[in-house]
């Protein structure tokens, strides 16, 4: 066997690959588009409610083998098809209420995104140490589709399918682009492991640079993730909290959820009152803060006064003050606010929910979307506005981190909470709207991925379920059913120390994004000279 040093494919290798003729290869032309196609769903199933986060690996290693060598025309496509297999399944949620048409336009928006990627993925292809550089572009990608449209969609980031698997621990090293960026190397690691192989055995020649470069892109993400794990822990820091989590459950589900007047706020309030009994009768200890879910008061207990009412008689009933998500009208203006209910003071801190939900909360381009049809912008009557500033409120003692329902998705909107203080986040949502769907146990993954990746223990107290208590290790201690009432009481540790993704915030992101410039710019300059001496 004849052993190269060198890691770079011969120049001719670099064409195009030749277009098939004849009936038979004409349907052989559709093997790599259904290949990108099934690739992506089997993306879309390693992300929850399922564990088996590992299927990401075969998914990008399937799509790395059907975009490598291929024009950008092709590679445009084919990462389209790959898009689509992955977020139509991912994102039907987005549908259950509104109909196909909203989520059918979502997905073909955010499937762009992939196929630029997937142009980038196979302009690289051909460099040495590929994996490195499609890697870094995929990360590139969701950092803008993060951004752009509407202040972004990070929905469907690979982090956030990795909350049970052996990566885990890499979100406390750089948080969701450098987990994200390690899965995808090790897939396209794996893929380029197996392509070497089998070039191996065709030619009897073994090249040893690119085989040393599959071979790290497969063990320095694991390797990085074992030697990241001396940074999870859920080791109390600063004392422990016991807080209550409220599931108070709604009259119906869907749009109309909070259609009878003051019916979810009752129903809170009920459940806070079974919380209160049960103290008093020894069953449960006492809580030293009880938190709500988002929209857990359906009408605004600062103009209402009967709301108000309700939500003093709670926190009076439960001895202890209370985190209440409202929707509150000020100055003109409609805010998604936290307040913060004293049993004794009645409310005295608040914040107002900064990443609002476009086309859920704002509508973008009401005049044009009005023009086509009256019924879309008769969903969103009125824009929310947004906040301005970071939420920690100040419990007893304990400083809890608000992060309201769509901004758990955000990386910046997690982490301005513990560096403003955080030792514990909250994340109160409203799933109702979404009634039995997937959506749920994606957004909880999200929470258990920012748990680890601050160090932060997270409750997530939601109208309808799931609720639940995740350690700063990840871990679900406690969850609810779906739509049904309950409480959840729980010790857990405060913490303050920072880890590597909480002090560097944006830092990786930006890092991994000039790699991918860099392979790109490279691949671009090689193809220009290849060009330049074919024409010579």
């Amino acid at each position: 066997m004849t052993v190269t040093a060198t890691s770079v494919d011969q120049p001719d290798q670099l064409q195009p690959r030749t277009p098939p003729t004849g009936l038979g290869n004409r349907l052989a032309r559709l093997i790599p588009a259904a290949t990108a196609a099934l690739c992506g769903a089997v993306l879309y199933f390693s992300f929850p409610p399922r564990t088996v986060w590992w299927l990401a690996l075969p998914a990008f290693a399937g799509f790395a083998w059907v975009l490598r060598g291929r024009s950008w025309k092709a590679a445009l496509g084919l990462g389209y098809l790959f898009g689509l297999g992955f977020l139509l399944p991912l994102l039907v949620w987005t549908g259950v209420e509104v109909g196909p048409g909203p989520w059918l336009a979502l997905v073909a928006v955010e499937a762009v995104f992939v196929a630029l990627a997937g142009v980038g993925v196979a302009a690289v292809s051909r460099l040495p140490a590929w994996p490195l550089w499609a890697a870094a572009i995929w990360t590139a990608g969701e950092a803008v589709r993060a951004r752009v449209p509407f202040r972004g969609f990070p929905w469907g980031k690979i982090a956030f399918g990795q909350a049970d698997g052996v990566f885990l621990p890499l979100a406390a090293v750089g948080g969701t682009p450098v987990l994200g960026f390690a899965v995808v190397l090790c897939g396209f690691g794996l893929y380029e492991a197996g392509r070497l192989v089998a070039e191996g055995r065709r030619t009897r020649a073994v090249r040893r640079g690119a085989a040393a470069a599959a071979l790290l892109s497969v063990a320095l993400p694991v390797a990085g993730a074992v030697a990241a794990r001396p940074l999870v822990s859920d080791a109390a820091e600063n004392g422990t909290a016991t807080v209550a989590v409220i599931q108070g459950n709604v009259p119906r589900s869907g749009l109309e959820f909070n259609a009878q007047r003051r019916a979810v706020l009752d129903y809170h309030a009920r459940e806070t009152g079974k919380l209160a009994a049960d103290i008093k009768a020894g069953k449960v200890p006492k809580p030293d803060f009880v938190l709500w879910p988002e929209n857990s008061s359906d009408i605004d207990p600062f103009a209402n006064a009967d709301a108000a009412i309700v939500i003093d008689r709670a926190a009076r009933a439960v001895g202890v003050p209370i985190s209440v998500g409202g929707v509150v009208e000020r100055d003109g203006k409609l805010f998604n606010e936290q307040i913060l209910w004293d049993p004794a003071k009645g409310p005295t801190q608040t914040y107002d929910k900064r990443q609002i939900q476009p086309f859920g909360e704002y509508l973008p381009l009401r005049s044009v979307l009005g023009a086509i049809n009256e019924n879309w912008t008769s969903m969103v009557r009125q824009d929310f506005s947004r906040g301005t500033e970071p939420g920690v409120f100040d419990l007893d003692g304990a400083k809890v981190g608000l992060v309201t329902c769509y901004e758990a998705a955000f990386d910046w909107a997690v982490r301005s909470e513990v560096t403003d203080g955080a030792q514990l986040i909250s994340v109160p949502s409203n799933n109702a709207t979404f009634d039995r769907s997937e959506m749920t146990y994606q957004q909880l993954a999200m929470s258990r991925i920012r748990a680890v990746e601050h160090s932060r223990t997270v409750t997530v107290p939601v109208t309808s379920g799931v609720s639940a208590v995740i350690m700063p290790d990840g871990r679900i201690t406690q969850k609810t059913g779906m739509f049904v009432p309950a409480y959840l009481v729980q010790k857990v540790p405060l913490r303050t120390s920072e880890t590597p993704a909480t002090r560097l915030g944006v830092l990786p992101e930006i890092a991994l994004v000039l790699v991918a410039a860099g392979g790109l710019g490279w691949a671009t300059g090689s193809g220009l000279r290849g060009r330049r001496a074919a024409d010579v």
